[in-house]
């Protein structure tokens, strides 16, 4: 690029003699000072400037002014055009910051000369102004990217930001401190260094100021905004710098705060290592690779493990290693080091040592093998450590998993694990599983307490125990059930005589309780994969179908492909049940209603709910077969609230067709009714529905009071003061109400069917209905007779009193309109008029 010089004259025809001089430049020409600053503004690269001093509007003295007081124009270098008499012009034009004078007439071989030294000096400043830029953004760079804090004259005491312009703080030390430049020149390091640090620091500080010290290094630390401390290496030196700056040092910090948590975790495992070995419960070893194990090193452990002093078996000096070790292991240590070495891996192995004074100890030996640079085994190290009393542990928690604690027997967890070991083997054998039910100890818990029934198991459990054998073996399955299970008998009759002899020995200890039990069977076919989970689902249900044998008191029964259609039937019932708890069985639970006949009026006074089944693939399912499998899935609770509801809509449907006094028994089960909430959810039922309490009959089992009479008779009394109308159902086959009848808190009894039956065929001198009515309303209960099907069953209820009854020769269970269709023609009867 060619130097651009600006030649400013009022003289057009000087000005024409140095363009002409200078052509191989770029000149632009100027009249006066005014037109020069003009084109200084618009020539930013003008690089020297020949200056007349005499001009009118705008002298050269003006333009030397103008371009002093403006440092866009400090760069500009200025030849000013005085006459031979001016010096006094010349020395003020160079005061004023002209770089030469050229005195007129010019000379022009003088005017090229000063003009090429003088281009030659702004190529030399360029070169320089380029070279100290490329430096000072070299220094900022490291400056700013250096990975390690720097801080030139950053004093210990704090200062104002505005006097601080010498102070210079990269962002990395910012970064260690947790502070901005601003905030660390207010504060001064000292205030942020730790106080334990501090007087050492400012110290070393004062003599690097004092000239005693050149430079210092301390670790130390500083503490950030948040509390929190970092550990850096603070190294500060003088500067040799130009200038009075008051401290001429910089500072270099490095966060050493990793490097001193290492150190100090490396000071803690130090010291660990020295208490793990002072409290390890056995001993460190340094050995050879012999049959001997030959100690090179035994920690002071050594003796209270094995009862020998470390020096001892110091290379085998009264005897080595091996000697301790039970014989039984010693080939097997060996071998298993020689697999583990070829491998390069930890070892780990348990064996027993022989002590000092002939204790055998269980150990843990942990090691590894040390190799030179050859590969070869140098030395082993490692640890052996007593596990005695965790073996101990072991053993005994071991025990506790594979036995019952009651009776001391195998549990089922282990009589699983040994039927899936067994179906692997594939053996070839007859096999079978015998448990024993005994779930009707329940009962005896509720009576006597659990003490009572727990020496009852165990009188059974020694009992059988004479039935081992080799290949029978008895299990406890859980609380209420044991099992033996036969491997290699001979044939279905030695398996029978087998179950006969167990319930011949159960049979006196069961039947002095009061109490039956029963026992299923289950063959497993031989060789045949088989899912253990699903033999002892299979095994429980054939238990349970012994326990309905009423042949015998102890039943037994094989499970076969019956019981497994019997067991996806009520699979099956369990599903539709569930659904209806849930609201999704569209119409498959309804209510059928049986009439209930006033023998004095002769007129239907009540109708009992009864609940039935409409199973999608069953069919009509009665009470009977899914009112037990509600009640033993607790989905009793949920079907009986739908139940309620129902009777009561059809209750006001009653009402509002004008039989206001008809009263709708509902069957409630125990689960129900021993609810903390039932009767409290069933007023309120009543009254959000609208439904009187006179129109509303509770009927419970007889059977149920064998539950908790107490409760039992409290919930009702709380429901008769209600309103409600109580009866017990099926009187007199069940609990033994007679003798606490005047204890129950009914209204009613319904006299079960097998009084009734009796009726037909004793003279009714004989049969003792008649008593139970007359008792009954002597202790103000009234009398409702069930399953009355023929009418000389009716006229001796009659004749006995009997206030009202319930039977086929009244009518089978209606539905909703039949019902409502028998009442309608019962009014119409009444209003007719007698013939």
């Amino acid at each position: 690029m060619r130097t651009k010089i600006l030649v400013v004259d009022d003289s057009a025809s000087d000005r024409l003699i140095i363009q002409r001089m200078l052509s191989d430049y770029s000149v632009l020409p100027a009249c006066d000072g005014l037109e020069a600053m003009r084109l200084i503004e618009e020539h930013e690269d003008i690089d020297l400037i020949i200056l007349d001093l005499k001009m009118p509007n705008m002298d050269g003295f003006a333009v030397l002014d103008a371009l002093k007081s403006d440092t866009r124009h400090k760069r500009l270098r200025t030849i000013i055009l005085t006459n031979y008499e001016e010096l006094e012009n010349e020395i003020r034009g160079l005061r004023m910051g002209a770089v030469d004078y050229i005195r007129k007439p010019i000379n022009m071989h003088s005017l090229r000369a000063r003009i090429e030294v003088h281009t030659e000096l702004l190529r030399i400043q360029r070169a320089l102004e380029q070279t100290v830029t490329e430096q000072k953004r070299t220094f900022d760079t490291v400056f700013h990217q250096a990975a390690v804090g720097i801080a030139i004259s950053f004093d210990s005491e704090g200062m104002p930001v505005e006097e601080a312009d010498c102070v210079s703080i990269n962002p990395m030390f910012e970064q260690i401190t947790g502070r901005t430049r601003g905030e660390l020149i207010k504060l001064g390091w000292a205030s942020i260094t730790h106080p334990d640090d501090r007087v050492e620091d400012l110290e070393n500080y004062r003599r690097l100021k004092s000239g005693e010290i050149s430079s210092y290094a301390i670790d130390k630390r500083l503490v950030k905004p948040d509390g929190s401390v970092v550990w850096v290496h603070w190294d500060i030196a003088r500067l040799a710098v130009s200038g009075d700056r008051q401290f001429n040092h910089i500072c270099l910090v490095h966060d050493i705060t990793e490097h001193k948590r290492m150190e100090e975790a490396l000071i803690e495992s130090e010291r660990s290592k020295s208490v793990l070995l002072s409290h390890l419960p056995g001993l460190a070893y340094r050995c050879l690779y012999d049959r001997d194990w030959t100690m090179t090193y035994v920690s002071a452990g050594c003796f209270k493990l094995t009862g020998y002093p470390a020096e001892n078996l110091l290379y085998n000096r009264d005897l080595s290693f091996n000697d301790l070790i039970a014989p039984e292991y010693r080939e097997e240590l060996w071998e298993e080091w020689k697999r583990i070495l070829a491998d390069r891996r930890p070892f780990k192995y348990e064996y027993e040592i022989i002590t000092a004074s002939g204790e055998r100890k269980w150990v843990l030996e942990m090691g590894e093998g040390i190799f030179n640079d050859a590969g070869e085994v140098e030395a082993l190290e490692g640890i052996i450590i007593d596990i005695t009393d965790r073996k101990a542990i072991e053993s005994t928690l071991k025990y506790n998993s594979e036995h019952d604690r009651l009776t001391g027997l195998y549990n089922r967890s282990y009589l699983e694990d040994l039927l899936k070991s067994d179906a692997k083997k594939r053996l070839a054998q007859n096999r079978a599983v015998v448990s024993v039910n005994l779930s009707a100890t329940q009962s005896l818990t509720r009576a006597y307490g659990f003490h009572y029934t727990h020496d009852l198991i165990r009188s059974i459990v020694d009992a059988l125990s004479a039935l081992t054998a080799s290949n029978r073996t008895l299990f406890s399955i859980d609380d209420n059930h044991l099992a033996f299970y036969l491997r290699g008998y001979s044939g279905e009759e030695e398996l029978t005589d087998f179950c006969e002899a167990v319930a011949g020995a159960l049979e006196p200890l069961l039947r002095a309780e009061g109490i039956d039990g029963g026992i299923g069977v289950l063959e497993i076919d031989r060789g045949d994969e088989y899912d253990v989970d699903q033999i002892m689902k299979d095994l429980l249900a054939a238990s349970e179908r012994a326990m309905d044998t009423v042949e015998r008191d102890i039943g037994i029964c094989y499970y076969d492909a019956q019981i497994e259609v019997q067991i996806m039937r009520e699979q099956e019932i369990k599903h539709e049940l569930t659904r209806i708890a849930v609201g999704a069985d569209d119409g498959r639970l309804f209510l059928q209603y049986q009439p209930i006949l006033d023998l004095k009026t002769n007129e239907i006074c009540g109708l009992e709910a009864l609940a039935r089944l409409n199973s999608e693939r069953l069919g009509i399912v009665q009470p009977g077969e899914f009112i037990p499998i509600a009640e033993k899935t607790k989905l009793i609770v949920p079907i009986g609230r739908r139940v309620v509801v129902e009777a009561f809509r059809f209750i006001n449907k009653l009402k509002a067709l004008g039989h206001d006094k008809i009263c709708v028994s509902i069957n409630v089960s125990v689960f129900q009714l021993l609810r903390h909430d039932f009767c409290k959810e069933l007023l309120h039922t009543m009254r959000e529905m609208g439904v009187s309490p006179e129109n509303v009959g509770i009927e419970i089992t007889e059977s149920a009071f064998s539950w908790d009479f107490e409760a039992l008779n409290r919930i009702l009394l709380e429901l008769r003061d209600a309103g409600l109308h109580v009866a017990i159902d099926d009187f007199g086959t069940g609990y033994s109400s007679l003798a606490r009848e005047r204890e129950l808190n009914v209204n009613c009894l319904k006299l079960d069917k097998y009084f009734v039956d009796k009726l037909m065929y004793l003279e009714p001198e004989e049969a003792i209905t008649g008593d139970v009515v007359s008792m009954a309303h002597r202790l103000g209960h009234c009398v409702v007779a069930e399953g009355v099907e023929h009418e000389r069953q009716r006229q001796c209820l009659q004749d006995y009193g009997c206030d009202k009854i319930q039977g086929y020769l009244v009518s089978g269970p209606l539905s909703e309109d039949e019902a409502l269709e028998l009442l309608r023609q019962q009014g119409e009867c009444r209003q007719s008029p007698a013939v």
